[in-house]
């Protein structure tokens, strides 16, 4: 039996923060490239590290893809986060309890709640064999134990289920430095083998949340152009001693936050900006630490997405022979739109891009489209009818600038009708489709000489045909 691609992951929260987070202060995933990674760091693990997918007791390596190693293992495909690069550590725990992980973090903030998690999974998806069982202990670089905390046995699953395993602890004062000990506490042999991805410190505190005075939503879809102002309230739970206040914004879904200049009280007044993704969210550090972005506590991200508006083009103002149909080119994209043209007056489908129309009279259609968010945008044709197509019957193709190329008036290249030119011998020598008619009296580089010419007008939208003949004279 093997077990693939799909994947779950499981947030344990009974002993993870329960109120609000900061930013992850350290963020171990590993790295990410192809397989297998790199060796960690001598001094962050006793285990013997080796390049084969399939470790033995007492051996690590770094995947981003495994195999089936007959031992009764999911085949993983992806780190936790399903990213296909993504390295994880995968473990074959030693005979004997041990540390398997042992990692000196030095960039916390003295005198500060930090919630420690882990991402992991037993890679036994068959119930025979020890299950793992890890115990994590948050020390000082003296020994001093801040908070140790027992995962418990790692269950077995049929199904590839990564799960957050976590706790909180509080730094000392002046105290910066702790040293993170993961140690497996189950004997080796058949079983207790486990991959773990993604070991974050992030600061915990009180709760902190974020509200649209204007929505009941954490999200609002507003179009370009939007005018009205959009104001937060920040509402901070009780237990912070002497609190710094910050609103801060990211234009990049998150990834990075920056302070915004004046926005220092809970509540924030937003104000219309360009298309984009707006983030905002609120911060709270005590003024101690105020000065450091990774001892703050953040609330949740309230979202303002300013969307394009559709982009719409009716197409060039056209003419049309009365009695005579022709196709509007239409032009429109955007979010998910819809569109029609009005008013629905001679033409056949107000809900197509290039609809048949055949007015009687002028007439100026207006193409309306809308986005799936509400945004709109319109545009207009004129259509100009015309009682019929002139055809000049003589042109001086003599280079003085005047009457020097046969052209035919009102012939709109949107009939997409057929031109073409015979000499008095038949051959052919000039044609166009589709195409504004201006014959120069050349064909294939040489002059034409004078005399009469026959042309034919087709139009295949009507079947209709007009012939007759052109005099060249020079």
């Amino acid at each position: 039996m093997l077990f693939l691609s799909a994947f779950f992951c499981t947030k344990l929260s009974a002993q993870l923060c329960n109120g609000s987070l900061g930013d992850p202060v350290v963020n171990i995933n590993f790295g990410m490239g192809n397989n297998p990674g790199p060796a960690l760091p001598a001094a962050t693990t006793s285990y013997i590290y080796v390049t084969d997918p399939c470790p033995v007791n007492g051996y690590y390596t770094l995947m981003s893809k495994g195999v089936e190693c007959n031992y009764g293992w999911h085949v993983l495909q992806s780190d936790h986060t399903g990213n296909t690069n993504g390295y994880f550590m995968l473990v074959d725990a030693s005979f004997e309890p041990s540390d398997f992980y042992v990692d000196t973090v030095r960039t916390l903030c003295a005198n500060t709640t930090y919630e420690f998690a882990a991402w992991m999974l037993n890679m036994k998806y068959v119930s025979q064999g020890i299950r793992p069982n890890i115990t994590f202990t948050i020390e000082t670089a003296t020994g001093n134990v801040l908070q140790t905390y027992n995962s418990g046995d790692l269950p077995v699953e049929q199904t590839i289920n990564w799960k957050q395993y976590g706790f909180y602890f509080t730094t000392p004062v002046n105290v910066s430095a702790i040293v993170l000990r993961m140690r497996n506490n189950a004997p080796g042999g058949d079983g207790n083998d486990l991959a773990m991805d993604d070991i974050t410190f992030r600061p915990c505190g009180k709760l902190i949340t974020s509200t649209v005075k204007e929505s009941t939503g954490d999200a609002i879809d507003v179009c370009d152009g939007n005018t009205n102002l959009y104001n937060f309230n920040a509402t901070v739970a009780s237990g912070y001693i002497n609190p710094v206040y910050q609103w801060q914004l990211s234009k990049d879904s998150g990834f990075t936050w920056n302070d915004i200049t004046g926005a220092g009280n809970t509540v924030y007044q937003r104000t219309p900006t360009a298309t984009g993704n707006y983030r905002y969210r609120f911060t709270v550090a005590e003024s101690n630490v105020s000065g450091a972005s990774t001892c703050r506590i953040a609330s949740n991200a309230v979202i303002i997405n300013v969307h394009s508006n559709p982009v719409v083009d009716a197409g060039a103002d056209i003419n049309v022979i009365a009695g005579y149909a022709v196709a509007l080119r239409g032009i429109a994209t955007g979010d998910n739109i819809s569109f029609s043209w009005s008013p629905n007056n001679f033409i056949d489908n107000t809900a197509t891009l290039t609809p048949i129309v055949t007015p009687v009279q002028n007439i100026a259609y207006t193409l309306a489209v809308k986005s799936v968010y509400g945004c709109t945008n319109k545009d207009i044709v004129q259509v100009k009818v015309i009682k019929g197509l002139y055809i000049p019957s003589a042109f001086t193709p003599d280079g003085n600038g005047k009457n020097d190329t046969w052209k035919i008036p009102f012939l709109d290249p949107a009939y997409n009708a057929t031109v073409n030119v015979f000499n008095r011998f038949g051959q052919l020598v000039y044609h166009v489709v589709g195409s504004t008619v201006s014959w120069d009296g050349n064909f294939k580089g040489m002059q034409q000489p004078t005399g009469s010419y026959i042309y034919l007008v087709s139009f295949k939208m009507n079947n209709f045909k007009i012939k007759g003949t052109v005099t060249l004279l020079r």
